[in-house]
């Protein structure tokens, strides 16, 4: 069985591959060599832990275990020690490459360093692998629980090979990182960027930091990716009045974008000459499923888009029947080669196969327009029943945002919805404007006011948290 199934560097060897906030830089066929040597000090198929942050050493580890073989699973480098003995426990792998400054806390033998980064060798027994088994993720960058999405290198390359052919990648692309490697969104950046030979500028930092914007100019880059969240911050530090020459290109991912921010972004990179790609995705799609062209940007606003090259959409009604109208409510499903094969709740699935059969039901409720452009409306375990009615709680999130232009989460329990906010000054006027859209007593309603919205690395709102509210 041959295991380069994601890159070949050999066509890229003198092109540069990585370049970091300190001007180290690696190229490609360095990256080859370097992997080489990892996978030699391994020397077979077995299962790794890598605990990964954006730096030379995390992506010298990721790309030399992928192709060769070696199956890892993502996780953020400063994971806690409870949930890191929890995920040994469950899987108990071979190797782990990690940071050496966090090699402290975690039991094995060194067996190689280069970057920054050791290998350790573990105490556990190998586990049984599927064949096509390539890499394993948490889903929506979460750490606390021990599931697992289990990805193919069948899924990875379909998806990358449709992602560049959408977004036009080629060499000269120069992204920044804005996310981590362990969340799905932020590590297909990383693989379809590697797979054109384009290079990859590594950091750490926000883009509520000077250094990040200094690291940009320098080395003229020309993209970068975010979630909802980046760009609500990206809003705040009038990132519009910015000179960014050498950016083209902007994509969104990891959520639905406010439709007002959406339209912001959308009239800003027309005007400018630039792109902005709204795209919708899931882990369990290894990546993404759906984008939304440029040339839709503006006059679409809201919208998640259309499927990627090679994948499909349907809605299907509370009856499982095709809906084939437009404006009509369904659940949202796709099909394609990029559908993951399955979940994983410790080391003894690992050894199964293909349980998804290229077909994901997304649990996203949606409509499509009479051009087929696709927009999400919601989850649809993401109701509450008050008085009867169900109410869909994404729905509220988004109208708050869009009439207060702030930040605000919807939760609760039936009869009783919690609207959680960080400005005291609009919570009455919030809870009524809720009370009125939903045509609903306003007893049902009760406003929050918290610190900060807890979100999770990927941006994403933890509802889980807010529940220790009511």
């Amino acid at each position: 069985m041959s295991f380069n199934k994601i890159w070949d560097f050999n066509k890229y060897d003198t092109e540069t591959a990585i370049v970091n906030e300190s001007g180290e830089k690696l190229t490609y066929k360095e990256l080859r060599h370097s992997g080489k040597k990892i996978a030699k000090k391994v020397g077979r198929r077995c299962l790794a832990f890598i605990l990964c942050k954006n730096d030379i050493g995390s992506i010298v580890g990721y790309t030399s275990f992928l192709n060769h073989g070696i199956v890892p699973i993502m996780l953020k480098s400063n994971i806690e020690e409870g949930v890191l003995a929890k995920l040994l426990n469950a899987y108990q792998p071979s190797y782990i490459w990690m940071p050496q400054q966090s090699y402290e806390y975690v039991m094995g033998d060194r067996v190689y360093e280069e970057y920054g980064y050791c290998l350790l060798k573990t105490k556990y027994s190998e586990v049984r692998l599927y064949s096509e088994l390539a890499l394993l993720l948490t889903t929506s960058g979460s750490t606390g629980s021990p599931k697992l999405v289990r990805q193919s290198y069948g899924n990875i390359r379909a998806n990358t090979e449709s992602i560049v052919e959408y977004l036009k990648l080629d060499f000269a692309e120069r992204p920044i990182t804005t996310l981590p490697m362990n969340y799905t969104y932020g590590l297909s950046i990383i693989n379809t960027h590697l797979y054109v030979g384009a290079a990859i500028l590594l950091t750490d930092k926000a883009v509520t930091q000077k250094e990040f914007w200094k690291f940009f100019k320098e080395q003229k880059a020309t993209s970068f990716g975010g979630v909802p969240y980046t760009y609500e911050m990206l809003d705040k530090l009038r990132f519009y009045r910015m000179d960014l020459p050498s950016l083209k290109t902007l994509t969104q991912a990891g959520g639905k974008l406010a439709p007002q921010l959406h339209e912001k972004f959308a009239k800003y990179t027309k005007e400018q000459g630039k792109e902005f790609v709204v795209m919708y995705g899931q882990c369990e799609a290894t990546a993404r499923m759906g984008y939304l062209p440029a040339d839709w940007a503006v006059e679409k606003k809201g919208a998640m888009g259309i499927a990627i090259p090679g994948g499909k959409f349907t809605l299907v009604d509370a009856n499982g029947n095709e809906i084939d109208k437009p404006n009509v409510t369904g659940e949202l499903v796709y099909e394609g080669d990029n559908v993951t094969l399955g979940y994983a709740q410790s080391a003894i699935d690992l050894v199964k196969g293909d349980e998804q059969n290229g077909k994901l039901i997304t649990g996203d409720m949606a409509q499509f327009d009479k051009d087929g452009c696709y927009y999400i409306v919601g989850r649809k375990k993401r109701f509450l029943k008050i008085f009867g009615n169900r109410v869909n709680l994404d729905e509220m999130e988004s109208l708050i945002k869009e009439k207060f232009g702030m930040e605000a989460a919807c939760s609760g329990v039936d009869d009783h919805m919690f609207i959680f906010l960080t400005d005291e000054e609009c919570a009455k006027e919030v809870r009524e404007f809720a009370a009125k859209k939903t045509c609903l007593n306003p007893a049902a309603f009760k406003t929050i006011v918290i610190g900060e919205i807890p979100k999770n690395d990927s941006g994403k709102t933890q509802y889980k948290e807010l529940s220790q509210y009511y």
